[in-house]
C-alpha cells in the first residue's frame, strides 16, 4: 500500500497578499504555526514511520519541511509552484477582472503565458501516478495549489478544475492507494 501525507507549505508574505509566483521565505506567523503543527498529533512519527520527505523546489516548502522535523528531503521538480508567467509579482487586484475570471473558469486558459490549470494538473498527476510512488510512505510539502492539484487528481475531479477544493497553508491530508486513491482527513 502507498501512503502519502500531503502538507501545504506555510504562509509567505507574498501568499498573504495574494501575489502571483515568486520564491519567498516563510513569514513569522507561518514559522510559529508550523512549530505548532509539528507538535500536534497529526505529525506524530507513528503515523508515518520511516517516511521519505519530498519537497517542492521552493524556499517555503523546504523551510516548512525543516520546521516540521524533516532531517533529509528530496526536491521534486514536478511539484514546483505554478508558473504564472507575466503575472509573477502581481496581486489579484492588478489583473484585469475579466481576464482573471477567464483563467479561473477555463482550465486551458493561459492569459499570463504561464501554466494553465490543465498543465499543472497533468504534471502533478504524472508524478502521483509514477511507479516510484508505490509501496512506501512519503510526506510531501508543496505550495497549496500543488497540493490541491494532487488531491483533485486522486479524487478524479474534472481535469483542470481544482478550484472545487480549497487548500490552506499548512493543511494536512492523507492519501492511501490500494487499487485506487482514498482521501483521509485526520483530526488533530
Amino acid at each position: 500500500m502507498t501512503r502519502l501525507r500531503l502538507i501545504a507549505a506555510g504562509h509567505t508574505p507574498a501568499l498573504r497578499k495574494a501575489v502571483f509566483g515568486g520564491d519567498h521565505d516563510l513569514d513569522d506567523g507561518a514559522r510559529n504555526a508550523t512549530a505548532h503543527l509539528r507538535d500536534s498529533p497529526l505529525l506524530q512519527p507513528h503515523r508515518y514511520p520511516h517516511t521519505r520527505w519530498t519537497v517542492a523546489p521552493s524556499r517555503a516548502a523546504r523551510q516548512t519541511a525543516t520546521l516540521l522535523g524533516a532531517h533529509h528531503t528530496a526536491e521534486e521538480p514536478a511539484l514546483r509552484d505554478p508558473g504564472y508567467g507575466t503575472w509573477t509579482g502581481l496581486t489579484l487586484d492588478q489583473i484585469d477582472q475579466a481576464t482573471l475570471e477567464h483563467w479561473l473558469t477555463d482550465p486551458h486558459a493561459r492569459p499570463h503565458d504561464g501554466e494553465s490549470h490543465t498543465t499543472i494538473t497533468a504534471r502533478t498527476a504524472a508524478w502521483l501516478h509514477s511507479p516510484r510512488q508505490t509501496g512506501h510512505s512519503q510526506t510531501v510539502v508543496a505550495h497549496p495549489a500543488i497540493i490541491r492539484a494532487l488531491l483533485a487528481t486522486a479524487l478524479q475531479l474534472p481535469a483542470g478544475h481544482p478550484h472545487q477544493l480549497t487548500v490552506s497553508p499548512l493543511a494536512v491530508a492523507h492519501l492511501t492507494h490500494h487499487h485506487r486513491w482514498t482521501l483521509h482527513l485526520p483530526t488533530a
